[in-house]
């Protein structure tokens, strides 16, 4: 499992969906040179295995979202976090963290515990979404972590994400 850079363009649109158009734009390249009734008589059999096939693993691992976000002010610190799944259920959770919190303790927390969440659900591919920048570019490689604390924090989010079959990190504003 890797963690996938940039947002995800084609939001909530089926791979089954973008691979089909994929496979459609081939065929309409190549359609100067076989003629349709050959494409048809040739390749329906080996089309619908390969359609079956995209549309079974799709539908075997469906994509869940999860929204995190957290604060930081002069009564303490806390986060939600909501976890849609394909169905659009809502599965949302309020943490209020009983220790010092820096704002980017508030921005990971969340983000670990809603993994955790994910895992317990069994999700397999899961799109992620914060508003926290530093945290979606580190998680994602596009920063560094600084500090001890901050590093830990990105390790562990690391290790959950691995346990995924596919997860995409996007900040959102």
């Amino acid at each position: 499992m890797a963690v996938e850079l940039g947002q995800f363009d084609l939001e909530y649109m089926p791979r089954t969906a973008i691979k089909g158009q994929a496979l459609v734009d081939l065929l309409l390249e190549f359609n100067s040179e076989i003629d349709d009734k050959d494409l048809i008589a040739l390749h329906p059999p080996i089309l619908e295995e390969v359609l079956d096939l995209f549309l079974k693993e799709e539908l075997s691992h469906p994509w869940w979202i999860l929204h995190v976000d957290g604060a930081v002010n002069n009564e303490g610190a806390g986060a939600g976090i909501v976890l849609v799944s394909p169905e659009g259920h809502h599965l949302m959770s309020a943490i209020h963290f009983k220790f010092y919190a820096t704002n980017n303790d508030a921005e990971y927390e969340p983000l670990i515990n809603g993994l955790k969440i994910a895992l317990e659900m069994r999700v397999r591919n899961l799109i992620a979404k914060s508003d926290s920048e530093l945290v979606v570019n580190q998680v994602n490689g596009g920063f560094q972590a600084r500090g001890p604390r901050t590093e830990l924090y990105l390790r562990c989010t690391q290790r959950l994400t691995r346990k995924f079959k596919k997860v995409r990190l996007e900040c959102v504003p």
